[in-house]
């Protein structure tokens, strides 16, 4: 049985960065120098282990965010290497909301960029501690203090520099490391699994001292302890401090800056250390709170073994046709082919196998407990965020959060015969990616998708080919627009007619009037004449139904109309419910003739998060949109505008947002209403 013991040894972290900072590559170093992996591959190569799909290999990105463990210094760490592009957030905040722990990776040259930026911000959202690795020090232009600052100004956060770079660029030969005072130098013969600790070169030690003073005055800020020692000028062991930093990092006050150059195999080693240092083990962070499904009364789970179990689904995804789901567990522990209770969608699940994974390799166990990361084969109702739990003991953990799509185009199979085939890959995708949706128009009979951007249907378009071989054609996505009707018109409409050889009559008259945006349709029965039978009402609201689905301008469905019957007329002899149906279908088109009827466009609110500087440019692109700009507030560091534009107006927006903020803006909008077109 796991113990606490356990769960103090272990760390569940995340590897978060904006495109190209180098977040594979350092997992590929990781795995290699705890052994995990007996050589390194390269993303550049196609090689990578956490970059297992197809795509991932050709673009030289990560698209999904792949699971791995390994061991440092007697310590478990499960990590999650995650993607840096915009369109994939979704898979760095599912990762995040079932981490402990993350190290922010930047570019030296780049520095804080905008997709890292967005991630980080993610993570304060979810109160993960963090710690932070400047990369590429080897590369031309690498400024290890420009981006510490940029840390300071873009992120809110309070770097601790834990280690200076020795040289930079070409002459980039190691670390210096402040908490011990030493230098470290990598041997290029052994790829950087050896290290020496060698006496700090003496044209440094003047920046050494400094900065080493600068550690000890921020850490005694955070630490009464080691203030009352620093004051009073006692030697601080490098064991008092990490336990101060350790402290300081879990409750985000600080975040240890390190530094390297993980392509030059250099820095990785004292990264495994300050992981282990510095980030917590499930013990550390507070117990995950949830409610009772029943009496929705909060509770909490606290991380051990004892507890009654809980765990998170985070992810789904489809292995050979089968269903295989991620799940952090929170507390408790559960065996392989026992069940476990989803209260959300109220069924029990059977756990067949539970698997432990390495990228998309695995290894079978037999049982989990808190503090693992896993993926489990069976389960069959459970998707993306939903809580597994004991059924004595049954708690609802929060939910994981899912932006609405924003892009959508149209898509049909190149062969007929592929149409179910399409719709059951469709499907598939969906349960494993919340942020993709689809549906079939009722008005165009197209099959619509929708994603987060123009990358990320790009590349389920080419999973489509390659995973489930549907050749597809795409179109341009179309607007749905609405009609209605702006003035207030009476008609009355006599439907006689002969049909196989039997009279059909019926007469009726009616009113109708516009209603205020958003009110849908109505019908109001004011019809006073004794012969109107429950029969021949239900035909004349059902003839008014039909008569509203296709409007007089472009045969789009009506809206916002109020269809009040006036009065009927009724022959005893001729008169049936088919004859009242056809009689106010024909009333209603006739009197929306005459009606002044107008073309209604979906209009679509907007959020926009982006830099002070960029607000100006966003403000006229969407003046130039026809969109209207509702009200613009601070949220440090940016600034929120909500605005209504016309969907049709839409298109190619994440595009033009990221041009003109240099990809430092963000958007989320959903339907608002419909207005005259």
């Amino acid at each position: 049985m796991a113990s606490n013991h356990k769960l103090t040894k272990t760390r569940n972290i995340g590897i978060i960065a904006h495109i190209d900072a180098g977040k594979t590559t350092i997992t590929e170093r990781i795995l290699y120098y705890t052994g995990r992996v007996h050589k390194m591959g390269e993303v550049h190569n196609g090689e990578a282990t956490m970059d297992w799909m197809l795509e991932e290999k050709e673009r030289g990105i990560t698209i999904t965010s792949a699971v791995t463990s390994c061991h440092w210094r007697d310590h478990t760490v499960n990590i999650i290497d995650t993607p840096g592009h915009v369109d994939f957030t979704i898979e760095v905040e599912r990762s995040l909301r079932v981490l402990d722990g993350a190290i922010g990776v930047f570019c030296g040259v780049g520095g804080v960029e905008p997709q890292s930026e967005t991630v980080w911000h993610q993570a304060d959202r979810y109160r993960v501690p963090k710690i932070a690795f400047v990369n590429k020090m080897d590369r031309i232009g690498a400024d290890f203090f420009r981006t510490v600052e940029m840390m300071k100004d873009r992120l809110g956060a309070t770097p601790l520099i834990m280690q200076l770079p020795w040289g930079s660029e070409d002459s980039f030969v190691g670390v210096i490391d402040l908490l011990r005072m030493t230098a470290i130098v990598w041997e290029e013969e052994t790829l950087g699994a050896e290290f020496r600790q060698v006496p700090i070169p003496s044209e440094l030690m003047d920046q050494a001292t400094k900065y080493r003073e600068l550690l000890l005055e921020t850490v005694s800020d955070k630490d009464d302890a080691i203030m009352d020692k620093y004051l009073s000028e006692q030697k601080l062991s490098p064991d008092e401090l990490k336990r101060a930093i350790r402290a300081a990092a879990i409750k985000l006050e600080l975040v240890p800056v390190l530094c390297g150059a993980a392509l030059r195999n250099k820095g990785i080693q004292p990264l495994l250390d300050a992981i282990v240092d510095y980030l917590p083990s499930p013990v550390d962070i507070p117990a995950v709170v949830g409610h009772d499904p029943e009496t929705g009364k909060k509770g909490q789970r606290p991380p051990s073994v004892k507890a009654p179990f809980s765990a998170l689904a985070f992810k789904v995804m489809m292995e050979q046709g089968r269903k295989m789901t991620y799940v952090r567990v929170y507390s408790g522990s559960i065996k392989a082919g026992e069940s476990a209770y989803n209260p959300g969608k109220k069924v029990k699940e059977k756990l067949a196998r539970i698997l432990k994974m390495h990228s998309n390799k695995r290894e079978r166990i037999e049982q989990a407990s808190a503090g693992d990361i896993l993926a489990v084969m069976g389960l069959k109702l459970t998707t993306t965020g939903d809580t597994l739990c004991s059924e004595s003991h049954p708690i609802l953990l929060e939910p994981i959060e899912f932006n609405a799509p924003v892009i959508s185009m149209a898509i049909e199979p190149k062969a007929v015969q592929d149409q179910d085939k399409l719709m059951e890959a469709l499907e598939k995708l969906s349960a494993e990616d919340p942020t993709f949706k689809f549906k079939i128009d009722e008005e165009t009979g197209q099959i619509i998708i929708s994603g987060m951007g123009e990358l990320h249907l790009e590349v389920l378009v080419g999973r489509l080919k390659r995973e489930f071989f549907v050749d597809t054609n795409q179109g341009k996505p179309q607007v749905v627009y609405r009609e209605t009707i702006s003035r207030q018109v009476q008609h009355e409409e006599i439907f006689q007619k002969e049909l196989a050889g039997q009279q059909h009559f019926a007469g009726v008259k009616i009113e109708l009037s516009p209603l205020p945006r958003g009110s849908g349709n109505r019908f109001v029965d004011r019809c006073e004449n004794p012969g109107l039978t429950e029969d021949f009402l239900a035909a004349i609201k059902q003839g008014v139904g039909e008569g509203a689905s296709s409007g007089p301008i472009m045969g789009y469905p009506l809206i916002d109309v109020e269809t009040s019957l006036l009065d009927v007329k009724i022959s005893e002899m001729h008169s049936d419910a088919m004859a009242f149906r056809v009689a106010s279908s024909m009333a209603f088109r006739n009197a929306c003739a005459k009606a002044e009827p107008v073309l209604l466009e979906p209009i679509i609110k907007t959020e926009i998060l982006v830099p002070e500087e960029f607000l100006g440019e966003v403000i006229g692109d969407l003046n130039s949109r026809q969109g209207k700009i509702e009200q613009i507030t601070t949220k440090e560091p940016v600034q929120v505008l909500t605005a209504s534009v016309p969907l049709s107006k839409m298109f190619g927006y994440s595009t033009s947002l990221r041009s003109l903020s240099q990809g430092r803006g963000t958007f989320t909008m959903q339907f608002s209403h419909y207005d005259k077109a």
